[in-house]
């Protein structure tokens, strides 16, 4: 099954970043691909925290949503919505949600960020706990190709690959990691971290980042890949805009647990 990482860098414009989401999955789907991730607010990326407030939809409807229905139905496409800000009983917090969709345009999955990015360093400060709350759940989907192969999907956003708890209780044999990775942190950490996450669950890991500088400043890292259950990079790109492709086959995930069967060794 043909898979590809959508790299953006995003604007503080929904209507810009949607044309350029648009651009980038119609690409996608021309070159065969199945399955396509969008990163992190691939929708806007803001100037100040309180920007995710002003655009934040309520589940199931909003222009967003309305795009990422429209995009997997027109495009045949399973689709995740990299994240978009979804509301809360709380006007001052919303959910950082990553949102799944079947070709159909059904939506088959929601996923809210269970852990809330830190990080301090200099003229770098980030805390996404000044708008947002925290999900409560692992979250997982059942894709099945057009072959006929069947695959347990888990998803994650950005941070969380820094938890590996989260991604051996998904128990899947893809796992999402949708991004907004900064050049800091990613330059250090993200592909160890992606490939440490697909050799400990033996899984193949698809991970859309952004990659670029933004409108407002923030440098991104890139480097959007697609990992498989041995921990091999198939396919990056540093980065800017990309369609970053590879296959997800079934046979090889089975062989790599079959000659290495650590899945069914319990934990102490």
């Amino acid at each position: 099954m043909k898979t590809a990482a959508i790299q953006m860098v995003s604007s503080p414009s929904i209507e810009a970043n949607l044309e350029a989401a648009a651009r980038l999955l119609a690409e996608a789907a021309a070159a065969g691909a199945e399955l396509a991730v969008l990163p992190e607010y691939f929708c806007v990326m803001g100037f100040k925290d309180t920007d995710k407030l002003r655009v934040q939809e309520t589940i199931g409807s909003g222009r967003i949503q309305e795009f990422l229905a429209d995009s997997a139905r027109k495009l045949g496409l399973w689709l995740i919505g990299g994240t978009l800000p979804i509301a809360t009983g709380d006007p001052a917090r919303a959910r950082n949600t990553s949102l799944a969709y079947a070709p159909s345009g059904e939506c088959v999955a929601r996923y809210d960020k269970i852990h809330l990015f830190r990080f301090a360093q200099g003229n770098e400060d980030y805390d996404e706990t000044r708008v947002l709350e925290p999900g409560q759940r692992p979250v997982h989907f059942e894709l099945t190709s057009r072959k006929g192969e069947q695959f347990r999907v888990g998803m994650s956003i950005c941070y969380d690959l820094r938890f590996p708890e989260l991604y051996r209780a998904l128990k899947a044999d893809i796992l999402l990691v949708p991004s907004a990775f900064t050049h800091t942190t990613g330059q250090a950490h993200w592909e160890v971290l992606l490939r440490a996450r697909a050799i400990e669950n033996l899984a193949y890991v698809v991970a859309a980042a952004q990659g670029g500088v933004h409108e407002n400043g923030r440098r991104t890292w890139g480097h959007s890949m697609l990992v498989d259950p041995w921990g091999h990079v198939l396919a990056q790109h540093a980065e800017g805009e990309a369609v970053v492709t590879g296959e997800v086959e079934a046979q090889v995930l089975q062989s790599a647990r079959t000659r290495l069967p650590a899945l069914n060794h319990g934990v102490l």
